[in-house]
């Protein structure tokens, strides 16, 4: 479980591809141990399971279905990654509870800039996620807790402000990119159970 408030990102440093998984190493300053092994991190809004941690590098195991719904097929050597630890007990949480398993991708249509803030146009193109899409609800884009602004059919906008550009790697996002998205848990299972 994680609150998609995020102080710390991650650079790629490799990636090993398998006919159905990949292993990537991403180096970054936020501190691991040894202990921390089989943990979950969120790594770009997805929950994944550290399988080694030396010197300032730390690695991952990604299996095909992650791959399937994530940015991650996408992925490039270098590419910066947002990283948060799972929550602990007694933690603030001044996101929304977010549990990492991401529900689909959105491209960004359209980047405004104001003042020092964005306001960033996504689309999902998956008909089926579109009815969780509600105006300031919560939602995770890579990761970063944020609310939805506006919703237009099959797109949303989200507002983002300065120290979340300056915190995450939101600031480097251009058109048509893939970003991760995981619908608030709420509203799914209000949803699930209302029909």
């Amino acid at each position: 479980m994680f609150n998609g408030i995020i102080f710390n990102t991650g650079r790629v440093v490799s990636i090993k591809k398998n006919i159905n998984s990949i292993l990537i190493n991403i180096e970054t300053k936020l501190k691991f141990s040894n202990k921390e092994i089989g943990e979950s991190v969120s790594c770009n809004g997805v929950c994944l399971t550290l399988v080694e941690t030396k010197n300032k590098v730390i690695k991952f195991y990604i299996s095909k279905e992650t791959l399937r719904r994530s940015n991650f097929k996408k992925l490039k050597k270098n590419q910066i990654i947002n990283l948060e630890k799972s929550l602990t007990y007694g933690k603030k949480i001044s996101g929304h509870f977010t549990q990492g398993h991401v529900d689909t991708v959105a491209s960004i249509k359209k980047i405004i800039f104001l003042d020092k803030s964005w306001i960033i146009k996504f689309k999902i193109n998956e008909k089926k996620y579109r009815k969780f899409l509600v105006e300031k609800a919560s939602i995770s884009i890579n990761g970063v807790s944020l609310t939805i602004a506006k919703v237009f059919n099959n797109n949303f906008e989200i507002n983002v402000i300065p120290h979340t550009l300056k915190m995450t790697n939101l600031k480097i996002l251009k058109i048509n990119d893939l970003v991760n998205v995981e619908l608030d848990i709420f509203s799914k299972y209000i949803y699930k159970y209302s029909y």
